[in-house]
């Protein structure tokens, strides 16, 4: 593979990785649970507060 072309390969693998580690974390689903236990074990919990992100408009 030839210079002028590796280095634009690796440009965008670094790129893709780090967008592929972008997100929000968040409780997962449990599996086998209805929606409406799941709602109720949400309320004994201590809400938390949404700190907003300088990205999230463009979601």
């Amino acid at each position: 593979m030839s210079r002028s072309l590796t280095i634009p390969l690796a440009v965008l693998a670094l790129v893709s990785l780090t967008l592929a580690g972008c997100g929000r974390k968040g409780d997962l689903d449990v599996p086998g649970t209805a929606a409406v236990d799941q709602n109720n074990a949400n309320k004994k919990a201590a809400p938390v507060e949404d700190r907003p992100f300088v990205l999230d408009p463009l979601l």
